[in-house]
């Protein structure tokens, strides 16, 4: 299931440069399952034609508030909207709503939907002066203390650009949501590990980091304060530590939790072996024999650190059928003491797909489809043991 599946997101366009990107936004929202009505100021219908907003998100366009009141339509006491999206919101557009001042299609929708509960993301563009003005910091204050989420914007060449498209459909679908993991503090394991052979070379494996990183998000919608461990870039929906080798993996494991978890869930696929690493690169063309030695279990480990934690594993297998791969897992999920294991094959390491296995002491239930959607799936059951 996607993370917005029949969500009514109104979309609120106000007059920044950034409302170019509204479009590709519309239609992020849509792939996630939303159904989107944009509202638009006079100023972004200077910026952006209305036509491009209806074709994105096959709804009409609010550019005026009439005898229909359309705001109310929107966000009254039976309203429309589950949602009000402000992306991108200018300083003027910040400060009105902080004000109370409702003169333009999308303040008055701000003010009602404030009134009613709607809940409100905010997603601030304009140039990176205006963006530090104390009024506007100001005004982003107040409105975050009466419950608005702001998404930050991105400061680079002078500018407060808006948030990414996943940073913004994210924290959506995350204050639009149920919010089952709420106040859980959940730590992920993703994508490969690599050992160093030498200070060129590294033993490594196939895995993509898809499925944790789906994974992860998909916590972070629920709720949840995520704590992502993995050798990437940063991400909008967790606390990333960036690690390498299998070691670094469980050491800050084993730290991050004993700071505070409510669960781990190892997606990694972390080096079974390691080896002494050569200080020098190892010269190439003749025959070369490596000494590999095997690496600690991070979920072990983890367990002996943490007796009490809610601990989710994965198991990965090649050869055999479900009956075989479901024993395996049972294994794991006895030797350890976790809540279920995700059992599945290799050929789904690199795509886009997956097929998983659910695996509890007396019952097992698949998915199947895109890794995001499997990810939902795994992150509801997790929260059924939370």
């Amino acid at each position: 299931m996607s993370v917005l599946a029949d969500t009514n997101v109104v979309l609120g366009v106000s007059g920044s440069i950034a409302a170019v990107k509204t479009v590709e936004l519309a239609h992020e929202l849509r792939r996630e399952g939303a159904n989107v009505t944009p509202v638009m100021t006079d100023s972004a219908r200077g910026i952006i034609h209305p036509w491009a907003l209806e074709f994105a998100t096959e709804n009409e366009v609010v550019t005026e508030i009439t005898g229909k009141v359309e705001h109310v339509d929107l966000f009254g006491a039976d309203g429309w909207a589950d949602v009000f999206l402000l992306a991108p919101a200018t300083a003027n557009t910040v400060g009105k709503i902080a004000a109370g001042i409702d003169d333009t299609t999308v303040t008055t929708c701000a003010t009602t939907a404030l009134g009613q509960g709607v809940p409100l993301v905010v997603a601030p563009a304009m140039h990176e002066p205006m963006y530090d003005h104390p009024g506007v910091l100001d005004s982003l204050d107040t409105l975050e203390s009466w419950g608005v989420t702001v998404v930050d914007p991105r400061p680079e060449e002078g500018k407060a650009k808006i948030a990414t498209e996943e940073a913004i459909v994210t924290t959506t679908a995350r204050v639009a949501g149920d919010s089952p993991l709420a106040g859980q503090h959940v730590v992920v394991t993703s994508g490969p590990t690599s050992e160093t052979i030498d200070p060129v070379r590294v033993l490594t494996n196939r895995a993509s980091g898809k499925t944790g990183r789906a994974l992860a998000r998909a916590c972070y919608v629920r709720g949840a304060d995520v704590t992502l461990l993995h050798d990437g870039t940063d991400v909008p929906y967790a606390s990333v530590e960036r690690v390498e080798s299998a070691a670094e993996m469980t050491e800050t494991a084993v730290e991050v939790v004993g700071g505070g978890a409510d669960a781990l869930v190892s997606a990694a696929a972390i080096s079974d072996y390691t080896i002494e690493a050569s200080d020098e690169k190892i010269r190439s063309g003749g025959e070369l024999t490596l000494e590999l030695e095997p690496t600690p279990k991070l979920l072990d480990t983890v367990r002996a650190s943490a007796p009490d934690l809610t601990m989710v594993g994965f198991k990965l297998e090649t050869e055999g059928d479900d009956e075989r791969l479901v024993a395996t897992a049972r294994e794991q999920l006895a030797r350890v003491g976790l809540s279920f294991v995700v059992a599945n094959r290799a050929d789904a390491l690199a795509g886009d797909e997956t097929r998983v296995i659910i695996v509890r002491e007396a019952e097992t239930t698949s998915y199947t489809g895109p890794k995001t959607a499997v990810a939902n799936d795994i992150a509801d059951e997790l929260a059924v043991e939370l």
